[in-house]
């Protein structure tokens, strides 16, 4: 039998050369592993926040889930300045105040779907997202009639790619906003009216709520600057594109433009 010496020296050499040839093989499978990965990583699907326009053209939007304290002095400054905007609706506001989605609907405004029960819908199933969405839009359509429209606001803003899958399954349109007036974080009047007209653009989507505070002080404001800066103010449907759109990495929907 024969019997091999190694001297210290050579058994490091070894032991270093077996070490190299690990790491390389281990770092080789970790980077095929990271790349597949970028392949694998499913595409995030993205609401629409604002829309590309060659019209100089804005969009108003309220949401409404607590109380009508300000509603009716809303629908007074919309009504002098002849602007129809777009309401997103929760389901137990529309059953404590009926009355008032009627109202807001006879006045010419929009009525979208803004949940049943005000839940985070990234944390739904499909069954809980189909039953947020229809038992509140069969209340707006049984109410504002015409008016009602398949415009959906998610509470918080939160959404994920299964909640814009049963939306456009269900026919609707999923609407964030890229002007968020913070009006709910109550700084003041005229925080709120710079919040606005320093962000406004063309196909901007503008979010207010119906109860804020100071609402009422600054929106008569607001509506003048964007007036007087020859912007006009539509409904959010009058804004977004039904068809032959995209929307990019920002939530701008564009129009895909068909070829001659």
């Amino acid at each position: 039998m024969k019997v091999y010496w190694f001297s210290t020296t050579k058994i490091i050499q070894i032991t270093i050369v077996s070490m190299l040839v690990l790491i390389s093989a281990f770092y080789s499978y970790t980077q095929k592993d990271a790349a597949l990965s970028v392949f694998l990583v499913e595409k995030r699907e993205l609401p629409i926040y604002s829309v590309e326009t060659n019209e100089k053209k804005v969009a108003i939007s309220f949401d409404a889930a607590w109380g009508i304290e300000f509603t009716e002095d809303i629908l007074r400054i919309l009504r002098e300045r002849d602007i129809k905007t777009t309401f997103f609706l929760v389901g137990f506001w529309i059953d404590a105040h009926p009355d008032m989605l009627k109202r807001i609907a006879d006045e010419g405004h929009e009525i979208g779907n803004h949940s049943t029960t005000h839940p985070n819908m990234a944390k739904l199933n499909e069954e809980q997202i189909r039953i947020e969405l229809n038992t509140t839009q069969a209340k707006i359509e049984r109410l504002a009639l015409d008016r009602a429209v398949k415009l959906f606001r998610p509470p918080f803003g939160a959404y994920n790619n299964r909640l814009i899958a049963v939306c456009n399954d269900l026919g609707f349109q999923v609407i964030q906003w890229d002007v968020d007036s913070l009006d709910w974080k109550e700084y003041g009047a005229e925080h709120l009216y710079r919040q606005v007209t320093e962000k406004v653009k063309s196909g901007s989507i503008v979010l207010f709520h119906n109860n804020a505070k100071y609402i009422t002080q600054a929106l008569p404001g607001i509506l003048d600057n964007i007036l007087e800066r020859g912007y006009r103010i539509v409904p959010i449907s009058d804004l977004v594109y039904e068809d032959n759109y995209y929307i990019d990495h920002t939530g701008r929907q564009i129009k895909i433009e068909k070829a001659d």
